[in-house]
């Protein structure tokens, strides 16, 4: 009776035991397979439209982004308007009074450097905001940079002085995007970090060769890079001469060609 006692004993506890093993057993798997779900990565919404040499209109769900507006208002026909504008520099192939005096800016905050600022009417938008290198702004969900645009060279000095203009960082839906502005391959830019699109310019005598501008592109590497405002005094500048440079030292990164001129 006693032996009887002992094996029932031992079939309780063992079937305890193993009840317990399963149920442990089967919230551990209901955790892992919890913790390793992932979310459909987001695409991205932004659409590029290219206008001429620095200008462009940005598009994402909710806002449509003007950069450097150039043209006339005929530049833009078709377009949506506006509810953001920026502006990267006081010459006249970014900064366009007349083109900004012509299209709807009733819906529209300007975002500029002081010195573009300084030569705007306080009409000319809904709202105007000042951004010196390094300052940032945020705008129903979009972060801006302003980033720092200058000339290194020697001979170039005299056309963009440090601190005056703004390229742009903006972070929209997650994606960096850099719009360099008249700049040179300076360290700013070649410092740049998580980079999903890269606007950067690449014309003589005003900015830098596009030997200087695939180098800085090689160093900061953007999953994609536009050449944009390469117009010259001689002329176009060698994009395919830039892609083939950029690709030599990383195939890893997308050089797209848009209809600029």
């Amino acid at each position: 009776m006693k032996t009887l006692t002992h094996i029932l004993l031992l079939v309780i506890i063992t079937t305890t035991f193993n009840c317990k093993n399963d149920t442990k057993k089967e919230i551990t798997t209901t955790t892992i397979t919890e913790t390793n779900v992932k979310p459909t990565p987001t695409k991205s919404s932004l659409k590029i439209i290219p206008i001429s040499h620095a200008t462009m209109v940005l598009e994402t769900e909710n806002e449509t982004i003007y950069v450097d507006p150039t043209g006339g208002s005929e530049a833009f026909e078709g377009q949506k308007t506006p509810t953001l504008v920026l502006v990267t520099d006081i010459h006249g192939d970014h900064l366009n009074l007349e083109t900004l005096e012509g299209i709807d800016m009733s819906k529209a905050t300007l975002i500029a450097p002081a010195a573009v600022v300084e030569k705007l009417s306080n009409s000319i938008a809904s709202k105007i905001i000042t951004l010196k290198n390094d300052d940032s702004f945020n705008i129903e969900g979009i972060n801006i940079k302003a980033i720092p645009m200058y000339n290194l060279r020697e001979e170039a000095l005299k056309f963009h002085t440090k601190g005056r203009g703004n390229g742009y960082l903006l972070t929209v839906n997650d994606e960096r995007i850099y719009i360099s502005g008249d700049t040179e391959d300076i360290p700013e830019m070649r410092n740049l970090k998580n980079i999903d699109i890269a606007f950067v310019c690449m014309n003589l005598p005003y900015t830098m060769p596009v030997e200087s501008a695939a180098s800085a592109v090689l160093d900061f590497k953007p999953k994609k890079v536009y050449p944009y405002h390469y117009r010259g005094t001689e002329g176009l500048s060698d994009i395919n001469k830039f892609k083939a440079l950029v690709n030599e030292g990383d195939k890893s990164i997308e050089v797209i060609f848009l209809d600029w001129y």
